[in-house]
């Protein structure tokens, strides 16, 4: 197992760097001249020449990207914000992706409790109203757009329900969950679609199995069967679903954040970009990129514990 975690961690170095490289060359080809663009065209052409000095803009490519890979993974530094002088891009993206994160962890347990609950129901209760009911929602679930959802809830949710329909408040923690409550429910619900999904055609794979007919005539309760047997060995594209899922709620929730008016990560660098903001835009990309191929890599190593086969096979 070591051997196989170790071999995935360094297939992911390259990985990695091509990454930072894409992410570096997509902002150096941003057009206009980033001192004029931020210190206006009135500005004294002095100036701008000093600014981008200061800012390294006045280097080569190579130099700049030498200097880039050193200070991102010798200082983990990522920069200075180009317009909230004075603010670190670690200090702004920590912040911004902190909410992210809360919010990813709470739709994937929404996600999680209702996808894979629906998918082994359904699969138990195959060609009955109960999975007919369950793949129908799951349908209308994949199809619907979260942006409209949200609106939904704001309208016909919040007021019944006492939740605040925009904003964030983390003063403690019953505000944060109150915060999050709709966004994670919408977020949530739209992901257990998708989970439900292929945790039923999982299932239903694994249920046909000679092994489950053998726990059964061994007279084994169905709890047992269902839970310890079939679910364990259908883990495997469950999990990439469920992880693949985590990921995008990482990265790509900017849609739900900004219905909901969230400080999210995605929210944040969505006003960099309009802003014109490369150093927070590198930033938060590379944040963004970083996040998705960690969790892709926890998902390829978790395989390894559900499957051993799958460790012996790469290692």
């Amino acid at each position: 197992m070591l051997s196989y975690t170790i071999r995935r961690l360094l297939e992911a170095i390259p990985v990695i760097l091509l990454v930072t490289l894409i992410v570096f060359l997509l902002n150096a080809a941003i057009p206009g001249d980033p001192g004029r663009i931020r210190m206006g065209q009135r500005a004294d052409a002095a100036e701008v020449y000093a600014y981008n000095e200061t800012r390294g803009y006045n280097d080569s490519l190579p130099v700049q990207y030498g200097r880039y890979l050193w200070r991102l993974f010798y200082d983990f530094d990522l920069g200075v914000s180009d317009v909230k002088s004075g603010l670190s891009v670690n200090e702004i993206l920590g912040e911004s992706f902190l909410v992210t994160l809360r919010l990813a962890l709470l739709s994937i347990t929404v996600a999680l409790v209702v996808g894979i609950g629906a998918g082994i129901l359904s699969a138990v209760k195959s060609r009955t109203i109960i999975d007919y009911v369950s793949m129908l929602f799951a349908i209308i679930g994949v199809s619907m757009p979260v942006f409209w959802l949200g609106i939904l809830m704001i309208i016909y949710v919040a007021e019944p329900l006492g939740l605040p329909r925009t904003g964030f408040d983390d003063s403690s923690f019953l505000t944060m969950l109150r915060s999050l409550a709709m966004p994670a429910a919408a977020l949530g619900m739209l992901s257990s679609a998708t989970i439900a999904r292929l945790s039923r055609s999982a299932m239903l794979d694994v249920l046909t199995q000679d092994y489950i007919r053998t726990a059964r005539s061994k007279g084994l309760s169905e709890k047992i069967v269902i839970l310890k047997h079939a679910l364990k060995n259908a883990a495997i594209p469950i999990v990439t679903v469920v992880g693949n899922s985590f990921g995008y709620l990482l990265v790509g929730a900017v849609l739900t954040e900004t219905v909901f008016a969230l400080p999210g990560l995605g929210r944040e660098v969505v006003e960099a970009i309009k802003q014109r903001d490369r150093e927070l835009v590198t930033g938060g990309i590379l944040l963004m990129s970083f996040v998705f191929i960690g969790v892709n890599l926890l998902v390829d190593l978790s395989y390894a514990w559900f499957d051993p086969r799958v460790r012996d096979d790469r290692s």
